[in-house]
């Protein structure tokens, strides 16, 4: 229900606009809710499958677009994020009667416990801001190539330190045999959170202070505006979502090894949000749903023609013609508008 004293001084025509302008996000929400729910009667595990993965990519890409298309970044860290994410949300649901000789080394406390997905979930999440933390402060110092290069030794770093703990991780052996507590819905609705939380952001005043620093971080600095602050938000909250996928992919496919979040993802990631447009939330869903069903339909050829990795090299050539020819991506930096009659409004 509105703040009657908000639509007292807007007015009636004001408040339907108001509604109106909501109105395209709750059908999505609810068409979304409708085709997942068809999807579990009439498709297969595979299908299911599938169409998590490609849900987890638009939440990932997302995610790294509010650090890297709003604020201007250029980070590479959503694999570290997510493997940590991954790790402690699977070392708090796994079996407490398997931890003992598993992960000799956990302290007797977390040994015990066997926790459900939700707040696993948000444990990982919060591992990541932890690692966003440490390392914000002195990489966020970087810019352009170095920070990719500060952040693509990040993953470097988690995947050789998970290595390399053998007696909480398992080392090189991984984590099997893990729960599938993850499915379909919790995919969908942990997307739309994620979706609906960096659209709120990007349209609110941290997201205009994060489209400044971009576009000009004298100009912001000098109206201002806390660089250092803006950027490391973007960067917690976009290891927030990342640590959250991290749990939720560990849980679908019931297995977390050192290179499940490799350097590779977060390559497709870049490409994802590139080709969607730098900064636009809505080119970044589009493609990831893209580019993640056009690597599954060519996976068949590859195998057919015995030539593998082809579609990392068509997603490379779609990425230097999208540079060359459309620099700024499909949508650039905007959403699409939505129009919708409003009564009493004069058009």
């Amino acid at each position: 229900m509105a703040n009657p004293h908000t639509a007292a001084r807007l007015g009636p025509a004001q408040e339907a606009g108001t509604w109106a302008s909501k109105l395209p996000g709750l059908i999505l929400l609810v068409a979304g809710a409708v085709v997942i729910a068809a999807m579990q009667v009439y498709f297969n595990d595979y299908i299911l499958t599938l169409a998590s993965i490609v849900l987890l990519n638009v939440m990932l890409a997302t995610s790294l677009s509010l650090t890297n298309g709003l604020t201007g970044l250029f980070s590479l860290g959503h694999p570290a994020f997510m493997t940590v994410g991954g790790y402690v949300a699977a070392i708090l649901t796994y079996p407490a009667r398997r931890k003992g000789f598993m992960m000799p080394d956990l302290p007797e406390s977390v040994a015990v416990q066997e926790w459900s997905l939700l707040p696993s979930l948000l444990a990982g999440g919060l591992g990541a801001v932890v690692l966003a933390l440490l390392v914000g402060f002195p990489v966020l110092r970087l810019r352009g190539h170095y920070l990719a290069v500060a952040t693509l030794g990040l993953i470097i770093i988690v995947k050789t330190l998970v290595n390399n703990l053998d007696g909480y991780t398992r080392g090189g052996l991984g984590l099997n045999g893990l729960p599938q507590l993850t499915n379909l819905w919790w995919v969908y609705g942990w997307t739309a959170l994620t979706v609906w939380a960096c659209w709120r952001i990007k349209h609110s005043s941290l997201g205009r202070a994060m489209m400044a620093i971009r576009e000009n971080e004298m100009a912001a600095s000098c109206m201002g505006i806390s660089v250092v602050r803006v950027r490391m938000t973007a960067f917690v909250l976009g290891a927030f979502f990342a640590g959250i996928a991290g749990g939720l992919m560990a849980h679908l496919i019931t297995v977390i090894t050192p290179g499940t979040y490799s350097i590779l993802l977060a390559f497709n990631l870049i490409v994802m949000i590139v080709i969607g447009g730098t900064g636009s939330l809505t080119g970044a869903v589009v493609a990831a749903i893209g580019l993640s069903l056009l690597s599954e339909f060519l996976r068949p050829v590859e195998e057919a023609i015995e030539l593998y990795g082809m579609s990392q090299v068509i997603l490379a050539l779609m990425l230097l013609l999208m540079l060359i020819y459309r620099p700024r991506g499909l949508f650039g930096s905007s959403e699409p508008r939505w129009r919708w009659p409003v009564w009493g409004k004069r058009q």
